[in-house]
C-alpha cells in the first residue's frame, strides 16, 4: 500500500514533454549526467526505445533535480526526482542519492523489476563494462567500496553513541559510553572520504543500502 501510494504521488510530479531531441552524451559530461534505455517491444509488434537523462550536477543541492523522458529521441515527459513515469505494460521509477543515480529500474504491472541499460558512454555505462570485461577487478573495487563503507558506518556509530549517552536521562538508565577509538584528524578525514569514493563507486552500479551509503551520505 505504501509503494502504491509514493508511485501515485510520483506520478502527479510528471510533466509533458516538449519534443526536443536527445543530444549524445559528451565525455565531458561523465561526472553530472546519467543516461539510460530501454528498449520495449508494444503489442502491435511495433518496438520503442525509452530513454532517461539525468543532469544530476544541476540544482542537487536545492533537491530540484529532474529526470526527463524521451521516447525515441524525442522528449516525452519530465518530472522531478523520484520519478515515476507510466510506459506500457508498467512505469519507469528513477531515484537517487547524494552520490548519483541509485534507482533507475522498469517496473512491469505483474511486480517483476528491470533495471535500464546504461549508455556506453556515460559512467554507469563504463562501470558496466569495466564488470563485463575484467570481472575478477570489477570484484574486487566493488569489495573494496563495501569495505570502505562499513569501516565508515562502524565510526559513525561509534562517534554518535558516545556524546547521546551522555545525556543525563539516557546515562542514568544505560550509564556513559566512552569510545575505544579515538583516531587523528588526518585519519578520520581520510575514511570519510574512503567512504565517499565507495558510495560514488557503488552508485555507479545502481547498488543503495540506507544504512551504508546513507551513513556516507
Amino acid at each position: 500500500m505504501f509503494e502504491e501510494r509514493r508511485r501515485r504521488r510520483a506520478a502527479k510530479r510528471v510533466r509533458p514533454g516538449d519534443g526536443r531531441p536527445l543530444r549524445r552524451f559528451r565525455w565531458w559530461q561523465l561526472p553530472g549526467r546519467a543516461l539510460f534505455h530501454l528498449p520495449l517491444t508494444r503489442h502491435d509488434g511495433r518496438r520503442t526505445i525509452y530513454a532517461i537523462d539525468v543532469r544530476h550536477w544541476q540544482n542537487q543541492s536545492s533537491g530540484n533535480v529532474r529526470a526527463h523522458l524521451y521516447l525515441d529521441g524525442r522528449l516525452h515527459a519530465e518530472s522531478r526526482i523520484p520519478a515515476a513515469f507510466p510506459v506500457p505494460d508498467g512505469t519507469i521509477e528513477v531515484a537517487m542519492s547524494g552520490f548519483g543515480i541509485k534507482r533507475c529500474h522498469y517496473v512491469t504491472t505483474a511486480g517483476t523489476e528491470h533495471q535500464l541499460v546504461p549508455d556506453p558512454a556515460s559512467a554507469e555505462g563504463r562501470r558496466a563494462r569495466l564488470d563485463r570485461d575484467h570481472p575478477t577487478l570489477s570484484r574486487w573495487i566493488g569489495l573494496c567500496s563495501l569495505v570502505a563503507l562499513l569501516i565508515g558506518a562502524g565510526l559513525l556509530v561509534v562517534q554518535i553513541a558516545e556524546p547521546l549517552s551522555r545525556i543525563p536521562p539516557i546515562a542514568s538508565r544505560v550509564g556513559s559510553f566512552e569510545s575505544p577509538i579515538h583516531l587523528p584528524l588526518w585519519l578520520n578525514v581520510t575514511l570519510g572520504a574512503a567512504a565517499a569514493m565507495g558510495s560514488m563507486e557503488r552508485a555507479l552500479r545502481l547498488c543503495y543500502h540506507w544504512l551504508l551509503d546513507g551513513a556516507a551520505n
